[in-house]
């Protein structure tokens, strides 16, 4: 690779410890890959927050780089493995909640905006057109291709963190043009009213495109909330980390002579396959990825003057908590019993062995119950998890739409 002066001297040990190793670890990636250079980024967002997945081995490592390391452009997190301030209310133990303060110290200590939000789109890490970013959280990713057009690779917590130190990435995948074309034209013939069909969408997709680039035609209009769903689902049952939908998303490839149909037939496929023969629901979870405030009003519309049953939780960045406090919407959710769980989610949390049945509105949020905690799930709309942690069971009130309906 070819280095600039400044990228020799951070390479050869001239900005202290922290910088060399991360830029060891930028050049080497960039040499497995190809890269002929580095390029700035505006912005960095870092996974490997969790002590749940970090261990101790990651705890020390963090703590090391933290010793001399600063972040040199915003830089904020992935969720972390609990609720930073509520964290006893959540059942989280104290064994626990001692090693993830470490591990939010260090990062704290490195420059790092301690965020804890797998959305930093809606609280403030939102990067412009065609903008390079080092991203790693796989929805955020997609996200920045393919609704706000930035380009970042799906980085790994290590090599996330490396370009926050340095401010540089190595530039290949995603941050070339020739990488960001369309493979595939995707024709949607289903009609998406939800947030958990276009999640269903993204489940379809994976199934049926694998790792290719989708160009998706048929969708006539889509809410922010909606694109994050399709962000989250599609590189959980695919790969791809760029799609682009014809009239919304702001890149315009050309249409690929290759062509797969999404019927109505596929998206129910999807909800049967993320829904299993389970009727009593003992966990709710909203939020994956994290809920915007859109989200938190229609929850505390539907949780007005009610109780609920079931365990409920609201994964939201910590930021947006704060709106839906001002607003009054935490009064309504919590006089309901439900709780927020910021800076935190249920793919993340220590939660295996708490909870038998997760109903919830995201595919990604099904993937994580299933492999990682071992939870059944009830996959639908948020007013049907709403409806299952009120009265603690499942009752879908969501009717198969005809075959061959068209979209939007």
């Amino acid at each position: 690779m070819k280095l600039t002066p400044e990228e020799r001297k951070m390479y050869s040990g001239g900005y202290g410890n922290a910088v060399q190793t991360a830029m060891e670890i930028l050049v080497a990636l960039g040499e497995i890959y190809g890269a002929k250079r580095m390029v700035p980024v505006a912005s960095v967002q870092v996974s490997g927050v969790s002590y749940h997945n970090l261990g101790d081995a990651g705890l020390e490592f963090l703590e090391d780089l933290a010793k001399d390391g600063k972040a040199r452009v915003l830089t904020t997190l992935n969720p972390a493995g609990m609720d930073l301030e509520d964290w006893k209310h959540l059942g989280i133990s104290d064994d626990f909640a001692e090693k993830q303060l470490r591990v939010i110290r260090a990062f704290a200590k490195m420059g790092i905006v301690v965020s804890c939000t797998c959305t930093p789109y809606l609280v403030g890490n939102l990067p412009r057109f065609n903008e390079h970013v080092a991203w790693s959280e796989s929805s955020a990713v997609t996200f920045a291709n393919s609704v706000l057009g930035a380009r970042t690779n799906r980085e790994g917590g290590p090599s996330a963190l490396a370009a926050a130190l340095t401010g540089r990435t190595p530039e290949y995948g995603l941050h070339l043009d020739e990488n960001r074309q369309a493979h595939v034209h995707a024709h949607v013939k289903a009609r998406l009213e939800s947030t958990s069909d276009f999640s269903a969408l993204g489940w379809v997709l994976g199934k049926k495109i694998g790792n290719r680039i989708p160009f998706i035609t048929g969708v006539k209009r889509a809410s922010v909330e909606e694109l994050k769903s399709l962000c989250a689902s599609l590189p959980t049952y695919g790969g791809p980390s760029l799609f682009h939908i014809k009239g919304i998303t702001p890149s315009k490839p050309k249409k690929p002579k290759d062509m797969v149909v999404i019927t109505q037939d596929d998206i129910e496929e999807a909800y049967a396959a993320l829904n299993e023969d389970e009727d009593a629901v003992d966990f709710v979870a909203i939020g994956c990825p994290h809920a915007s405030i859109g989200e938190i009003r229609r929850i505390a519309g539907l949780l007005r003057r009610r109780r609920v049953k079931a365990e409920f939780w609201i994964a939201t960045a910590r930021q947006t908590k704060e709106l839906a406090d001002r607003a009054g919407y935490t009064k309504a959710i919590e006089d309901a019993g439900a709780k927020f769980a910021c800076d935190t989610c249920m793919a993340v949390a220590p939660l295996r062995g708490r909870f038998r049945v997760m109903a919830i509105d995201s595919a990604k949020g099904c993937y994580y119950a299933r492999g990682s905690n071992n939870f059944k799930t009830r996959f639908g709309t948020l007013e049907e998890c709403v409806e299952a942690a009120v009265s603690g069971r499942w009752a879908s009130f969501r009717k198969p739409r005809k075959k061959g309906a068209s979209s939007g």
